[in-house]
């Protein structure tokens, strides 16, 4: 079984193992993205991957966490997914978004949905500037109000699932990092986004949740098999274009910055890596990405 799962996952790749500095061929190309590096650098910067899709960040000059937010278009309802980490306004550009959209598809009235990666701070900041918009729902932060908003049935095994109208997303449960974790697939892309499972920078996993975390990488690492995955794109980005060298905690600027997309076989070696971890986890650095247990909450 497992051989199979790294055929399927190297040929989605293309059978590529690049560096980790430039993404290789089939994976989203970005242009430079905001760094903290230019003294009049905008607080958000947009890039788009396809007429529906579009990947926003947050400048690290308003936020150290420097968050990536992802709003995906369908028929009938748009997806945000994670509302920022705070320290500036998200909806005037959202907003911006939304009415090009509509104006593109001759004044189409569409739904919102505020979704979280997951319910820490940074990001879920953003909520409270879309609460009185019209048309427009803020999903929960809890493991139970996420399960009911998707339609998960034995969280956190099952798929969830939401319909943007023609754009059919699966919701996988990816509890660890912190419990109402989850990824999202969207099958027209065959992008997974990732979260803070799974990004090139450190993977923070509280060492009493390192089995509940083992379990979602295993989950995960099944689905892929079953599934096209073209690239992940995750809520940060902590690591430099040199392999495995991460910028200090809290950095200002991200001078020479990893790539944003991480090819599909990191999936595999992120599994191969927590699976060698004993009873005490400790740091382990690899290209693309750095595990990072940390003490369990309140310790």
């Amino acid at each position: 079984m497992h051989l199979r799962i790294v055929r399927r996952l190297i040929a989605a790749a293309g059978g590529l193992l690049l560096l980790a500095a430039a993404p290789p061929p089939g994976l989203p190309q970005f242009t430079h993205w905001i760094d903290g590096m230019s003294p009049d650098e905008p607080t958000m910067q947009v890039q788009r991957i396809d007429a529906d899709t579009f990947v926003i960040r947050q400048s690290v000059k308003t936020n150290f966490e420097a968050p990536f937010l992802y709003l995906l278009f369908g028929r009938d309802s748009a997806l945000l997914l994670d509302s920022g980490a705070g320290g500036l306004a998200i909806r005037p550009e959202i907003e911006r978004l939304i009415a090009a959209w509509r104006e593109a598809h001759g004044g189409r009235r569409v739904r919102l949905i505020v979704a979280h990666s997951h319910s820490h701070g940074d990001h879920h900041a953003g909520d409270d500037e879309f609460r009185d918009r019209p048309d427009t729902e803020v999903i929960g932060l809890s493991p139970a109000a996420v399960a009911k908003a998707f339609h998960v049935a034995g969280w956190p095994r099952g798929l969830g699932h939401i319909n943007l109208g023609g754009r059919n997303l699966d919701v996988i449960p990816t509890p660890g990092h912190e419990p109402a974790h989850i990824m999202i697939y969207d099958a027209r892309t065959r992008l997974l986004f990732s979260g803070d499972m799974l990004y090139p920078g450190r993977l923070y996993v509280p060492v009493d949740q390192f089995g509940v975390f083992r379990a979602s990488v295993d989950r995960l690492v099944a689905f892929s098999a079953r599934h096209s995955v073209r690239a992940l794109l995750g809520a940060h980005i902590e690591m430099t274009n040199t392999p495995g060298l991460d910028y200090a905690m809290e950095a200002s600027t991200h001078p020479a910055e990893h790539v944003l997309p991480l090819r599909p076989e990191t999936i595999l070696q992120l599994q191969s890596v927590v699976h060698a971890e004993g009873a005490n986890p400790v740091i382990v650095r690899r290209a693309d990405f750095i595990l990072f247990p940390r003490p369990a909450a309140g310790k």
